[in-house]
C-alpha cells in the first residue's frame, strides 16, 4: 500500500506545524514565567505570536533566559573571595546642612545598591580622547614593577593597540605579572585577533566568554563590556574607551571616535582591582592574591569613590538603580554625555520628573551614530522628553563614545555603561560612582564644551520631520528592547 503524494504532504504539514506550536508554546511559557520587563515581554510575545518558529528561536538566541543562567554561572564560579565587608556609609562635609543630609542620603542608597562600599581619598583626573588616555595608559604599563592587570571590550593588534602589545611583553620580561583579558566578541573588530598575539609573545591572556557556532550566538548578549588597566595595584583606568587607533584623533584616524577616559589613584582602586580578579577567576581559574595584586593604598585626593558592578544575575540591573537614585536626588542639574541614548522606562520617567520638578536636565548624544538604528529609535523618544523641559543636543562628527553623568555640583559617574537596554541588563559593566566637588567642576567644563559645539533638539525641527523618517524611526523603536 502506498500514499499519496498529496497525503504525504499533509502529514508533513501536520509535523511542522506541531513543531511550531511545540516552540512557540514553550517560548510563551518561559516569557510569561521568567521575564521581567514588561515592555520588553510584549515585543516578545508579539513576535512568537505572529512568527513561531523565527520568533522562538531569537527569544532562544537573544532573551534573558541564557543570559542569566550563564550569569548565575559566572558568579559561581567565583565564590565569596572579593567580598567585602559590611558597610560603613560616609559622611560628607558641607557648609550647608541641607546638602550634607541630601548627599548623606544619595551616598547611603549607592553603598547599599553596589556590593562594594564608599572609599574616601581617591584622585581621579580626566583624559579626552587617545591622545590624551593611551600615553598615559603606555607610560603606567612601562613603570610597572610588580603587576599589571587589563580588560577591553576591543583591543587591536594594529596601530596603538600594537604599543600596548609591546608593552605587555616587555613588562612580562621584566617580571612584572601580566594578565589581559579581552571579550570575545571585542577580538573581532580587526585582525588578527590581539589574544593570538599575545598568546604567542608568552602574555597570560583570555578571551571572555569565548564560544564557537552556536553557543557563540546563544551567548551573544554576554558581554564584558568594562575597561580596566590596573597597574601595580596602586594606580588603575578606566572609563569608555578601547584600544583603539580611531581614538587617536590627532593622527587623523579613517573612523576618528572621542571618548573620555579617567586615571584613578588611591583606596578606590582595590574595588577594580577586586572586580579584574573576579573576571580572571572566571575566565583562568585562577585567583589573585598578594601584594603584588592588593598593596596597602594611601590616600591620594579629596574624592569620595565607590565601585559599582554591573551584569546579569547577582548584579542584574544594579547600574539603572544607582541611575535611577541620582536621578531621584538631584536638586538643580542632572547632565549626560551617551553615545547611545535609550533609557529603560523607568529611567525616562525619572528624567522627565527632573525636569518638570524645577531640575535642569542636559543630555549630549551624537547627531551620526555608528549604529543608525540605535539613533533612529532614540529620535522617537525625543519628543516626550523636550515637551517637559529636557533639553537634548546633538554633537557633531567625530563620533563621540564618551559616558558621563553629572548631578548638581557634586556627584558624578563614570564608566563604561551607555544609557541603552544591551549595556543596562545584558552587559558586565564598571562604573564609579564619584562625590567631589572639584571633579565634577572640571567634569563641568568638558560637558560645556560639547554643548557648546552641539545642536539643540527643539519642539519645532521635531515637528518638520520628514514622514519618511517618522516612519524609519518608528520602526526602528519596535527593537529598542534588544538594541
Amino acid at each position: 500500500m502506498s500514499f499519496s503524494p498529496t497525503l504525504a504532504l499533509t502529514w508533513e504539514m501536520i509535523v511542522l506545524g506541531a513543531v511550531a506550536l511545540a516552540f512557540s508554546l514553550t517560548a510563551l511559557l518561559h516569557l510569561l514565567t521568567h521575564h521581567r520587563d514588561h515592555r520588553s515581554a510584549g515585543f516578545w510575545v508579539a513576535l512568537i505570536v505572529f512568527s513561531p518558529v523565527v520568533g522562538a528561536c531569537l527569544y532562544a538566541l537573544l532573551g534573558i533566559n541564557f543570559v542569566r543562567r550563564k550569569g548565575r554561572d559566572y558568579r559561581e564560579a567565583i565564590g565569596v573571595v572579593y567580598r567585602q565587608p559590611a558597610p560603613d556609609c560616609p559622611l560628607f562635609i558641607h557648609g550647608e546642612p541641607e546638602s550634607a543630609v541630601n548627599d548623606c542620603a544619595l551616598a547611603t542608597t549607592l553603598d547599599r545598591i553596589s556590593r562594594f562600599h564608599f572609599a574616601s581619598g581617591n584622585r581621579v583626573e580626566i583624559l579626552e580622547n587617545g591622545d590624551e588616555a593611551m600615553p598615559a595608559m603606555l607610560e603606567a604599563i612601562r613603570a610597572a614593577r610588580s603587576s599589571v592587570s587589563l580588560s577591553s571590550y576591543i583591543f587591536e593588534a594594529h596601530g596603538i593597540g600594537s604599543e600596548f602589545v609591546r608593552e605587555l611583553v616587555s613588562a612580562g620580561a621584566r617580571g612584572v605579572e601580566v594578565r589581559v583579558i579581552v571579550d570575545d566578541a571585542g577580538t573581532r573588530y580587526s585582525w588578527p585577533p590581539v589574544t593570538r598575539e599575545l598568546r604567542r609573545l608568552g602574555v597570560p591572556v583570555r578571551r571572555f566568554m569565548p564560544n564557537r557556532l552556536v553557543m557563540r550566538l546563544i551567548t551573544l548578549n554576554l558581554r564584558n563590556h568594562k575597561k580596566l588597566l590596573i597597574v601595580d595595584g596602586a594606580a588603575a583606568f578606566t572609563g569608555g574607551m578601547n584600544i583603539r587607533q580611531g581614538n587617536m584623533i590627532l593622527q587623523n584616524p579613517p573612523h576618528p571616535v572621542r571618548d573620555l577616559h579617567f586615571r584613578v589613584t588611591g583606596p578606590v582602586v582595590e574595588q577594580m582591582q577586586r572586580v579584574f580578579a573576579e573576571d580572571w577567576q572566571f575566565c583562568a581559574g585562577e585567583p589573585l592574591e598578594g601584594n603584588a595584586w592588593f598593596p596597602k593604598l594611601q590616600p591620594a585626593g579629596a574624592t569620595h569613590a565607590l565601585g559599582i558592578v554591573d551584569g546579569p544575575d547577582e548584579d542584574i540591573e544594579v547600574m539603572p538603580a544607582a541611575l535611577f537614585a541620582s536621578l531621584n536626588a538631584a536638586r538643580s542639574r542632572v547632565c549626560i554625555i551617551t553615545p547611545y541614548f535609550l533609557p529603560l522606562s523607568h529611567l525616562m520617567a525619572a528624567l522627565k520628573l527632573c525636569s518638570l520638578r524645577g531640575v535642569e536636565v542636559m543630555i549630549v548624544t551624537p547627531a551620526r551614530n555608528n549604529i543608525p538604528l540605535v539613533a533612529w529609535a532614540a529620535r522617537t523618544l525625543y519628543p516626550e522628553l523636550v515637551k517637559t523641559g529636557c533639553r537634548i543636543f546633538e554633537s557633531p562628527p567625530p563620533f563621540d563614545h564618551s559616558k558621563m553623568l553629572l548631578v548638581d555640583d557634586a556627584w558624578c559617574c563614570l564608566g563604561s555603561t551607555n544609557w541603552d537596554p544591551r549595556s543596562l541588563r545584558l552587559n558586565f559593566e564598571f562604573n564609579l560612582a564619584c562625590h567631589d566637588p572639584d571633579l565634577v567642576r572640571r567634569l563641568s567644563a568638558v560637558f560645556e564644551k560639547k554643548r557648546a559645539e552641539s545642536v539643540e533638539v527643539t519642539t519645532a525641527m521635531l515637528a518638520e520631520t520628514p514622514l519618511r523618517h517618522r516612519l524609519r524611526n518608528g520602526f526602528a523603536s519596535l527593537f529598542i528592547p534588544v538594541l
